[in-house]
This record gives structure tokens, C-alpha cells and sequence, in this order.
């Protein structure tokens, strides 16, 4: 396995503001204000200091501790 290969298999996929909305079925200011709120965690990343969500985050927020789908 290359190192290319090893980081990408080890590294959480980052989703777009658009993009966790999308998957959360919410509009994205809905999915920043979350983030505001700490209700989601987020990360900023470039000059512009864009967010971006891990899937991991934005899927647990679909489910409750053993797995149920929420209502949000």
C-alpha cells in the first residue's frame, strides 16, 4: 500500500455546508447555525475559512445512541 493509498483510507470524508444540508434534508444556513450552536461539529479550512463537516458528525446526528433514526 502507497502512502497515498494508506491516507486516503484513513482519512474522515469532509462534506460542504451544501452538501451536509443535502444529506440532513435542511437549508444550509440551518446546517451553519448548527454549527454555531456546537450542535455540529465543524472544521475551517483554507484562506477563506470555509466549514466542512465530517460524515461521520453529520449522519450521527440522523441517529440516536442505539442506532434509531431521529426526527430533527
Amino acid at each position: 500500500m502507497t502512502r497515498q493509498q494508506f491516507v486516503h483510507q484513513n482519512t474522515p470524508e469532509l462534506l460542504t455546508t451544501a452538501q451536509a444540508a443535502q444529506l440532513l434534508n435542511v437549508h444550509p444556513n440551518t446546517v451553519r447555525n448548527w454549527a454555531d450552536a456546537a450542535l455540529l461539529p465543524s472544521y475551517r479550512i483554507g484562506p477563506r475559512r470555509d466549514r466542512r463537516f465530517r460524515r461521520d458528525d453529520v449522519e450521527a446526528l440522523l441517529t440516536d445512541d442505539k442506532g434509531i433514526p431521529k426526527k430533527l
